[in-house]
């Protein structure tokens, strides 16, 4: 066991299991992706992932997440939110949850699930704004969490509207306003 990459183990019955597995044993899926998070095949040329269960301080989380959203790639912005809401203050998750929501929102708007994409568009504005409403803040590590919100809520209504795909590299959020 504990394979890099693709290949097979035997388990402790004999059986054989095909999963991807990380140095720890761990399954996780070593296919390149493009730059929405789709699996392309064993072989092809992908993006970088992001590495999983990086700590960063939040405003470095901020700044790499914008680089992503900026690209085109709000799949892997959800995976630089993703880490500091596993890996911040309790009392930030649910801030980094929301906007963990807004990524993968605007990254189903543009695989073209348009249902998801509105549906979690809308439910990580809701997130970010009751997060600043319980807390007071409304600017925290400079976002703009009203612009965001508004900012979701449109795309989440064009889309409804015009029922296409979105390019996300033009309908990226600006996290600081």
């Amino acid at each position: 066991m504990g394979t890099t990459g693709r290949g097979s183990d035997t388990s402790p019955d004999g059986a054989t299991d095909r999963r991807d597995r990380d140095g720890d044993g761990r399954a996780r899926n070593a296919r390149p992706r493009d730059g929405l998070g789709r699996p392309l095949p064993y072989g092809a040329d992908g993006v970088e992932r992001q590495p999983e269960g990086v700590v960063r301080p939040p405003e470095r989380s901020v700044v790499e997440a914008q680089e992503l959203l900026s690209a085109g790639k709000p799949f892997h912005a959800h995976e630089v939110f993703e880490d500091a809401w596993k890996s911040g203050p309790d009392e930030e998750r649910a801030l980094w949850r929301g906007l963990a929501q807004l990524a993968v929102g605007l990254t189903h708007a543009a695989r073209g699930n348009l249902t998801g994409g509105v549906r979690l568009l809308r439910r990580g504005a809701g997130a970010v704004e009751e997060w600043a409403s319980d807390t007071g803040r409304q600017r925290p590590y400079e976002m703009d969490l009203a612009g965001l919100a508004a900012w979701a809520r449109e795309l989440a209504d064009d889309v409804e509207a015009g029922g296409g795909n979105v390019d996300a590299g033009v309908r990226a959020p600006r996290l600081r306003g």
